[in-house]
């Protein structure tokens, strides 16, 4: 049974246009959109919605010569960096993996920007798409691209967080707005690999918080018996002006024991206040070949201590859909994702914002009665 009155696609890869591109005109390659996926979602001054999308932006033919290439920003252009095929894998399409060393190194055929693009009231159609205002890369520490995009609005500023990929350091990036539209850069605030930081829209006594989710290849387990399953989940920090971000002491939200379906788990859509608490999406991960099976849940948070979860769904909110995506198959290059990364209140209803497949982007109406709200 489904949750929602209204789901569809709003944007696909054949909706961009790469002469537009911050990429356009470097390279002496084709490049095709691999993705336009995994949207922020804001509601702008004008009441308009406006989505901020990763687009991935792939070589058409990576392989040439007996080697594979890597896309990379370079001081104000963008480059191609040859490998040997006899030194890497290239078993995924997404990246290729270098071999030789004792760690996973890996380099991606893709380089990925963000295309802000404005929406309908209600989400569904497509007012303008804004290349001018483009988020790319713009120093070494991102110049193998900008990743997922999430968007906050907290008092009369937008803040924008990023996953900025370089051989230097897998970095979350803060971007500010004075209008939900234009976005200039802040800094660096996360220092190691994080995909998920959600800044919360509103502050809690006086601090600004944030869900985030570290990852690392080693987690400790807990004692026989526990509630929970060691791995990847969400944490908490909080900071006085969203630049210095201090570690919570509480967990966040944490795997189940009893279920697979979310033995990977991280941040979603940023938590929104709601008389109940904090509404947050997030995604559960059940391990399954190569990728694993994306899935959307739910919580409320407790509007003073975000560390205690008011209440929580196990069942799913949402799940690929396959029908959905019929229409782009010649496309597909992973199955059974859905990533929710945007939400914003419409009156008996929220708007979400979801990653279909790594491809494109869908549009979701849940009523709010499903959250008890």
């Amino acid at each position: 049974m489904t949750v929602y009155d209204i789901d569809r696609l709003v944007l696909t890869p054949h909706d961009i246009d790469l002469s537009r591109s911050p990429l356009a005109g470097h390279l002496d390659a084709e490049t095709y959109v691999l993705g336009a996926f995994n949207p922020a979602l804001t509601r702008l001054p004008n009441g308009n919605l406006a989505i901020f999308v990763r687009i991935a932006e792939a070589l058409r033919h990576p392989i040439a010569d007996g080697h594979i290439r890597a896309i990379r920003w370079d001081d104000g252009r963008y480059v191609l960096d040859p490998w040997p095929l006899d030194i890497v894998d290239t078993a995924d399409p997404r990246k290729f993996l270098i071999h030789g060393g004792r760690w996973r190194v890996m380099a991606l055929t893709s380089l990925s920007w963000i295309l802000p693009i404005e929406l309908t009231p209600d989400g569904l159609g497509i007012v303008a798409v804004h290349y001018d205002k483009a988020i790319a890369p713009q120093g070494s520490f991102q110049c193998y691209g900008v990743e997922d995009a999430r968007v906050s609005k907290v008092g009369d500023r937008w803040l924008m967080t990023t996953c900025s990929v370089s051989p230097e350091r897998h970095s979350t990036t803060l971007y500010s707005s004075t209008n939900g539209l234009d976005f200039r850069f802040e800094d660096i605030v996360l220092d190691h690999q994080n995909k998920d930081m959600l800044i919360f829209e509103g502050l809690i006594g006086g601090q600004y918080w944030a869900q985030t989710r570290p990852l690392g290849d080693l987690y400790f387990t807990y004692p026989p018996g526990s509630e929970w399953r060691g791995g990847p989940s969400i944490n908490l920090a909080t900071s006085p002006d969203a630049l210095h971000w201090k570690p919570h002491r509480k967990p966040g939200i944490r795997p189940h024991a009893q279920t697979l379906h979310t033995a990977r788990m991280g941040g979603g859509t940023p938590p929104i206040l709601t008389d109940r608490g904090w509404l947050t999406l997030w995604h559960g991960v059940e391990p399954h070949e190569v990728v694993g099976i994306y899935r959307t849940y739910w919580s409320i948070l407790d509007r003073d201590d975000p560390a205690k979860v008011v209440t929580t769904e196990h069942a799913p909110l949402l799940e690929a859909a396959p029908a959905l995506t019929a229409p782009l198959d010649e496309l597909m290059y992973v199955r059974d994702v859905v990533f929710t990364t945007g939400i914003a209140d419409a009156g008996d209803h929220v708007v979400v914002a979801s990653g279909e497949a790594d491809l494109a982007c869908r549009i979701t109406h849940i009523p709010k009665r499903h959250f008890g709200l």
